[in-house]
């Protein structure tokens, strides 16, 4: 693999300016831990934001900070103070992170707010595009970013570029709100390989896609025109190691070296050693669900009133965003609980709540996490939220127990955790019960097993997964595109093609020479198509043939004109050029009173389907269905139809978005092959995209120039992107 570059909001170093110095010193964060490493040791840069205004500095600081940064493998994009609040507090903070997170109620539909986030999201895929080279990777990162994959693409067609959410990506209900949801959609699908921190962001993101943008999506696969983009799950870690370690070193210390905050504990539990700790750490954030936690707690010793003067919650709450008039909001709500809970449970050597409103060094969040008998996190709707996984690296006793709420991703790796609905307050009391009341022994035996898989997938690993990822997306891409027809082999086909006698050329119809339609009627050849057939069948040495899943009347009314051989209904019926219409083989139609009710049944209750009649097949169309119910139902009806097909000589064929029944033994392979009897040809051509056109590629003779349409799997010697491309390929076989 050649470089991989690192892009995010932030750079991994901090800048401090005093008066004319800066000062530089290394982030600590999940993200640059993981990430420092990786772009490093792959020789990359770290594109982001520096920190500081850029209309606080003079052109010789800006020179100054970027010198120091190119020390350091760093690219910084220089903002100002209006882009700043604009794109990052504008359309980042208050439209994607209230929208993502199912706040809706919070969004700001600012028109300015979209320019900059566009203009600034340019800013940083140009400065990409100056570091990076053809071959290169791209590593994108997180919801202020996500229309940089498809601007570095739009540049850099040969690089491959991966993308990471780290928030959760809403239900296409949610989603379909936002005005600007395609240009994001489009925005993410620049990258070859999307990351999210579990299946369900991944499941709503694919949702989106085929809503939207009515993309194909095969299992986690989306096929574009002309690439393939891969979704898939990586729930981040954190540095276990660092966590532990620190947690070892905290508990070796000796009495004159502990810090305050220690001491205090320490004293705490000498005063009453039955007391316990429960620890709540949180940002500032509507997200979180403080105020569920605290109405829980106050419920909690309500009900259970003989833990009032034994438990206490330690609440630290960092602060953030504290000129937004929702988060003073936020912040008033919630000294208004702890001041109530205090004045209404608080005695003169208890306190129910000590709250901390403040952030904390890295020492002092340890001593808490190995000090508190429980953790308790509850956020309405969270990413990952990997507070839950550093707790459960610092109980080196593994002592200890995690309640969690089921709206963070993290729930899922932490099955062995109390989980709980963070809008369920009884249930959070009960949580809470459950878990001070917990033995000594259940505790070691979650909190171990807890333990042993957040230290196996820690943020190396992580970081390490999603790049071994992007080395099997580019070898997938790589094998999808080796069968692409290129400039070299296109005119390598056009030599073979001239240099034939006689030629027989397989044209598909649907999604092959025309584009698929929601009514299957509207797909009437155009101007553009007559012309091509036109001079294609002009020439002698041609023998066009169109072999469709149509049926007769349809394909003669629309291209009876032309001098083309027909073969319709997968291969049923034949009508050479100036001929009548023969059967290929003789079939009939007795089964169709028993399998038409199911599709019936099918059509009733799927809405947007409907039924096409054939001569000897039937057909269920769920193009126009909802994507999600279509494919469920289509795999729920092919399970009932092949328990019924079995005696009956019928064969069931999957196209696309269509189910068809039809009589068995004749497929467009057979009817190809039983057409060319007798023929002499020396140059055969057959294109087609779907299933049914398998048996064509895999029947005609290897000398064949077979070709797919479309990026997936096939039989086909050669793959085109689209219609278009089709049409491209047939024009330059005739010019």
């Amino acid at each position: 693999m050649n470089k991989i570059h690192i892009v995010s909001n932030r750079l991994p170093i901090s800048i401090k300016q005093d008066d004319d110095h800066f000062s530089f010193t290394p982030s600590v964060g999940g993200l640059a831990t993981g990430m420092r490493s990786i772009y490093k040791d792959f020789g990359g840069q770290w594109i982001g934001w520096s920190g500081i205004p850029s209309d606080d500095l003079e052109p010789q600081q800006i020179a100054q900070i970027d010198e120091k940064l190119t020390d350091e493998r760093c690219q910084a994009v220089h903002l100002s103070a209006e882009e700043i609040n604009l794109y990052y507090e504008g359309f980042s903070n208050d439209v994607i992170w209230p929208l993502f997170h199912y706040f809706t109620q919070h969004i700001e539909y600012n028109p300015d707010y979209w320019e900059a986030y566009q203009a600034v999201n340019r800013k940083f895929a140009d400065k990409v595009v100056a570091v990076a080279n053809p071959g290169d990777t791209i590593w994108v990162h997180d919801y202020q970013l996500l229309l940089v994959p498809q601007m570095i693409r739009e540049k850099l067609p040969d690089v491959t570029i991966g993308f990471f959410l780290h928030i959760p990506f809403p239900s296409f209900e949610v989603f379909r709100i936002l005005p600007w949801r395609k240009e994001l959609i489009e925005g993410m699908l620049g990258a070859d390989l999307l990351g999210f921190h579990t299946y369900d962001y991944e499941r709503h993101f694919f949702s989106s896609v085929r809503r939207l943008l009515g993309y194909e999506v095969s299992f986690n696969q989306i096929h574009l025109e002309n690439r393939i983009v891969l979704g898939d799950a990586f729930p981040m870690g954190i540095d276990y190691a660092k966590f532990k370690g620190k947690a070892s070193e905290v508990f070796r210390k000796s009495l004159p070296e502990k810090s305050e905050l220690h001491k205090e504990l320490e004293k705490y539990f000498l005063m009453a050693p039955d007391r316990k700790l429960i620890l709540s750490i949180d940002r500032l954030d509507y997200t979180k669900g403080i105020p569920n936690r605290i109405r829980a707690f106050e419920y909690f010793l309500e009900k259970y009133p003989e833990y009032r003067n034994r438990v206490t919650l330690i609440m630290l709450v960092v602060p953030s965003r504290a000129e937004v008039e929702q988060y003073k909001l936020l912040k008033s709500e919630i000294d208004e609980l702890v001041g109530r809970i205090n004045g209404r449970f608080g005695r003169i050597n208890y306190t129910p709540i000590w709250y901390f409103y403040r952030s904390l060094p890295f020492e002092n969040l340890i001593e808490l996490y190995s000090s508190c008998d429980v953790a308790l996190v509850t956020p309405v709707r969270d990413g990952m939220n990997l507070v839950a996984k550093e707790y459960i690296a610092s109980r080196i006793n593994q002592t200890g127990v995690m309640v969690i709420s089921e709206m963070a991703g993290v729930a899922k790796e932490l099955g062995e955790a109390i989980i709980i609905n963070p809008n369920n307050e009884p249930e959070i009391a009960e949580a809470l019960h459950q878990a001070l009341n917990m033995p000594l022994e259940e505790q070691r035996e979650r909190m171990a097993t807890l333990q042993q898989r957040i230290s196996r997938y820690d943020v190396f690993k992580w970081a390490s997964e999603f790049v071994e990822s992007l080395k099997k997306v580019q070898t997938l891409q790589q094998n999808f595109l080796a069968k692409n027809i290129t400039a070299g082999v296109r005119k390598e086909l056009v030599k073979r093609f001239k240099a034939a006698r006689k030629r027989a050329i397989f044209l598909d119809y649907d999604g092959t020479l025309v584009g698929f339609k929601n009514d299957p009627q509207a797909a009437k050849p155009d101007q553009e198509l007559h012309e091509i057939l036109t001079a294609l069948e002009n020439d002698p040495k041609n023998m066009v043939t169109i072999i469709s899943g149509r049926d007769r009347d349809t394909l003669e009314n629309w291209l009876g004109d032309h001098q083309v051989n027909l073969i319709t209904e997968h291969g049923v019926w034949l009508r050479r050029l100036g001929g009548d219409w023969e059967m290929i083989e003789n079939l009939n139609a007795n089964w169709k009173p028993l399998i038409r009710p199911l599709l019936e049944s099918y059509v009733d209750r799927t809405p947007g389907t409907f039924i096409e009649e054939k001569n000897y097949s039937l057909v269920w169309h769920f193009r126009k269905a909802e994507p999600e119910q279509g494919e469920l139902r289509a795999n729920e009806l092919k399970d009932e139809l092949h328990t019924m097909v079995a005696n009956h000589n019928l064969e069931i064929m999957e196209g696309n978005k269509v189910i068809e029944v039809k009589a068995g033994g004749i497929n467009k392979g057979v009817a190809a092959l039983r057409f060319l009897n007798n023929q002499q040809v020396d140059n055969i051509i057959a294109i087609g995209d779907d299933w049914t056109d398998e048996y064509m590629f895999r029947e005609l003779p290897e000398s064949a120039i077979t070709v797919k349409v479309g990026l997936k799997n096939t039989a086909a010697a050669y793959k085109v992107e689209s219609v278009k491309s089709v049409r491209t390929l047939l024009k330059s076989l005739i010019d």
